[in-house]
């Protein structure tokens, strides 16, 4: 049996592992920064950092990312066309543009309008050479395809850019986050693309032609194919992706893994180990999808997380990751003077930066986008990270008429500052970069903020502790279906801040008691997770490899189908609809629909299992009659019939290697 490399290409870390799937052991691992600006650079130093004789010994290799949820979230990706039939979207949609064609069907899925082909035509022609993918969408396309279909064959014979259906996406109800999910697709098929074709370059340099296969996220695999064509489905993917790992690493069936990583920190439900998906969909960046992923609870807290202090002197953490100073300055380190020597007195005050702030090229921008002091501030970067009272002094400019937070929003520059890695340099518990630069940074706040550096260092322990914490016993509500927000009850942050012991007890002491252990992955956890533990009256369990786990997670996951079929009865023609991803049925009797729903479900999902890359699965069928009671009488009528099949197995390659 081969082994199988797993990647996970997260906003801050690449990680890679290789695995030995017949004794389920981590061979060799690695983790190295992720290179957005070029994606290979990190896969190949990663790849590099491998075994060379295991990695010849690969015979697949399975990636999970963050990049198509971090792309949503900051509104990026490709230039999306979007073709809408039969009806007017119903609220704001992520493209720039769409086009409305004529062609209606009804709830049932029966044609009340056809579709005009010359107008179509014309609508197509008008995204020649300005988009890089199409979405098409068609109001109730989920009760019939039809439309949609012929519409996708149309776009293929002019246009030759990926195109993909709304319905092939989803068989939700719900117009309206049906096409927010295709208009999405669309959009994160380049990033997607440029993942896999990074990935496959770094494969071919080190002469490895193996399969690859992607982690969706509910936390099964999906071939590359089906990945560049169906990228919304990779939405959290890196954090389904730690989830796996965990459940590997450790074997616990009851259980809370908490990811924390550079970005952020996911905590997630283990339950008969699995856990919950949203059947309903994902909502990222401000967008309800109509993708199925694992139930997670995202906090914007990590190891790169922005430590900074507000206008009233207290210590914020994130949501913003910056660089950290401990990371630049190793790699630079003209920074550490810069920052002992250049300096602005104690009256000087600063709203949207901080006095520890420095800054870095992330991208340079086409001509004709910056302004003359935005290009001017770019020139002094280009020899390297400078502090922002050098930016300041060289351009002899206030600090703040730099507007240099305004560039970072426009992910021209990167901001390098403080951070709970820059923290525990100073403290002296972390020594993998330079510890010398934190504690100037250190020193600088607690100057500044009337402190002493032990009394900084102990409030900013307190404060990320405390809010990874909060962010337990938050996902914790959420899991139990409770829809408050514990940072806006100041009754609830009353009783948590005395049980972190933040305030002196008096009559009062809080405790609370989780019943199920917490499952720490994640670079920074052996640090921080276990006082959040004994606050929370917890075991905690850190596996072997906890650092990589989300790569392991990618490595040991298997290939999941879902399909659903839904009959419902049309008691105009006493008749029997069968709606089903394949197309539109009526039968003369719910039996005769039955019999040929169930096997025909069964081979459908076959088919997507083996076209996702698994030749030995096992196939669930479920399926549910729907009735409602009659009003003003003790009978019920019947509504529906749905029939529900899974796949589960391995990919073939691993199989038959």
């Amino acid at each position: 049996m081969a082994l199988i490399m797993g990647i996970d290409t997260g906003g801050t870390y690449t990680d890679g592992v290789i695995v030995d799937p017949t004794c389920k052991r981590v061979l060799c691992k690695a983790k190295t920064f992720t290179t957005k600006h070029d994606l290979m650079a990190g896969i190949s130093k990663c790849m590099d950092q491998l075994n060379d004789r295991d990695v010849k010994k690969v015979g697949l290799v399975c990636l999970s990312t963050t990049l198509a949820t971090n792309a949503i979230v900051e509104g990026r990706g490709g230039k999306a066309g979007l073709l809408i039939i039969g009806k007017e979207p119903e609220d704001k949609l992520p493209v720039e543009s769409w086009q409305l064609l004529r062609g209606k069907l009804d709830i049932k899925g029966n044609v009340k309008e056809d579709l005009q082909e010359d107008e179509i035509y014309e609508a197509i022609e008008n995204l020649r050479d300005k988009v890089d993918a199409v979405a098409i969408s068609g109001y109730a396309s989920v009760r019939n395809s039809t439309h949609e279909l012929k519409v996708k064959q149309m776009v293929h014979e002019q246009l030759d850019i990926p195109v993909v259906c709304a319905h092939e996406l989803t068989s939700s109800l719900g117009f309206h986050h049906r096409t927010v999910t295709a208009a999405l697709n669309a959009k994160l098929i380049p990033i997607i693309r440029e993942l896999i074709n990074a990935t496959k370059d770094v494969l071919r340099k080190n002469n490895i032609e193996v399969p690859i296969m992607m982690v969706k996220g509910d936390g099964s695999l999906m071939q590359e194919s089906s990945a560049i064509d169906k990228p919304i489905e990779t939405i959290l993917s890196g954090p389904a992706a730690s989830i796996k790992g965990g459940i590997f690493l450790t074997n616990q069936e009851e259980a809370l893994i908490l990811d924390m990583g550079g970005t952020t920190t996911d905590i997630a439900h283990v339950e008969s180990g699995r856990v919950k998906i949203k059947e309903k969909g994902a909502s990222v960046g401000g967008w309800l999808t109509r993708v199925k992923a694992a139930e997670i609870s995202t906090f914007g807290i990590g190891g790169d997380s922005y430590l900074h202090f507000n206008t009233d002197g207290k210590l914020k953490i994130g949501p913003q990751r910056v660089q950290p100073l401990c990371v630049a300055g190793k790699n630079d380190p003209k920074l550490i003077n810069e920052l002992k020597t250049i300096r602005k007195d104690e009256k000087y005050e600063l709203f949207s930066d901080q006095e520890i702030d420095c800054f870095s090229i992330n991208k340079k921008p086409k001509k004709g986008e910056l302004n003359r002091l935005d290009e001017k501030i770019l020139q002094l970067l280009e020899d390297g990270p400078h502090s922002l009272f050098y930016l300041a002094r060289s351009l002899e400019k206030d600090a703040e008429a730099l507007e240099l937070s305004r560039l970072v929003s426009e992910n021209i520059l990167t901001r390098i500052s403080m951070t709970p890695t820059d923290i525990l340099h100073a403290l002296g518990r972390f020594k993998l970069w330079d510890e010398k630069i934190s504690l100037v940074a250190v020193e600088i706040l607690a100057d500044r903020m009337g402190k002493t550096i032990s009394e900084l260092l102990e409030m900013a322990v307190s404060q990320i502790t405390n809010q990874l914490t909060i962010a337990c016993l938050q996902s914790i509500t959420n899991f139990e279906e409770q829809s408050f927000n514990l940072k806006n009850n100041d009754a609830a942050m009353y009783l948590i801040n005395k049980a972190g012991k933040l305030e002196t007890p008096d009559l009062l002491m809080t405790q609370f008691i989780v019943s199920k252990p917490i499952v720490a992955i994640g670079a920074p956890v052996n640090a921080w997770v276990p006082q959040v533990c004994k606050m929370l009256n917890t075991k905690l369990m850190i596996p072997e490899h906890a650092e990589v786990a989300n790569a392991i997670g990618a490595a040991v996951g298997q290939i999941m189908e879902t399909a659903d079929v839904l009959i419902r009865p049309d008691r105009k023609h006493k008749k029997y609809i069968l709606h089903a991803p394949w197309g539109r049925d009526v039968f003369d009797t719910l039996n005769d629909a039955m019999d040929y729903a169930v096997p025909a479900i069964k081979k459908y999902v076959a088919d997507l299992m083996m076209h996702a890359g698994s030749e030995q699965f096992d196939i669930v069928e479920s399926h549910e009659d729907i009735f409602v009671d009659i009003i003003g009488t003790n009978k019920k009528t019947y509504v529906e019939t749905r029939i529900k099949a899974t796949g589960i197995g391995s990919p073939m390659w691993i199989q038959n290697k």
